[in-house]
C-alpha cells in the first residue's frame, strides 16, 4: 500500500473509501509534512514518515477517543512540535478526548493539562 492508501485502510471498514475521505487522508498528511510522499511504499520512508503516516491514520475517522502511545517516539523536535499541535488541534476541534503516553517533556508541555509519574505518583501539571 502506499502512504495515501495506508491512512485510508481504516475508512474502508467504517464508512467505505470515499472522495471525502480521500481528501481528509490528503488533508492530514499535507499537516504533517507529507504531501510529496503520497504514492511512496513504507519501506521508502523514514521510521518517522511512518510514525507520522500512523497519527494520520489514527485520526482519519475522526474519533471521538484517542489513545497516542509515544506519538513521536521517532520524531525529531520540530515535527513531534508539529505532531502535539495537530493533536491539540484535533482535540479542540473535533471535540476529542486525547490520551497521550510520553516520554517527551517536549511534546507533553504542549497540552493543557498533563500528568506526570513522580516517586511513584501522579502529579498533575498544568501548561
Amino acid at each position: 500500500f502506499s502512504v495515501l492508501e495506508n491512512v485510508l485502510i481504516p475508512t474502508m471498514v467504517y464508512q467505505g473509501t470515499t472522495s471525502d475521505a480521500e481528501e481528509r487522508a490528503r488533508h492530514l498528511l499535507e499537516r504533517v509534512g507529507l504531501s510529496d510522499r503520497l504514492n511512496h511504499r513504507p519501506t521508502q520512508i523514514s521510521g518517522g514518515e511512518r510514525q507520522r503516516v500512523a497519527v494520520c491514520r489514527a485520526l482519519i475517522n475522526n474519533p471521538r477517543l484517542l489513545l497516542a502511545d509515544e506519538p513521536t517516539g521517532n520524531l525529531d523536535r520540530i515535527n513531534t512540535e508539529s505532531i502535539g499541535k495537530l493533536l491539540l488541534e484535533i482535540n479542540q476541534e473535533q471535540n476529542t478526548v486525547l490520551i497521550c503516553v510520553t516520554h517527551s517533556r517536549e511534546l507533553a508541555v504542549l497540552f493543557p493539562q498533563h500528568q506526570r509519574l513522580r516517586d511513584g505518583s501522579l502529579v498533575t501539571e498544568t501548561a
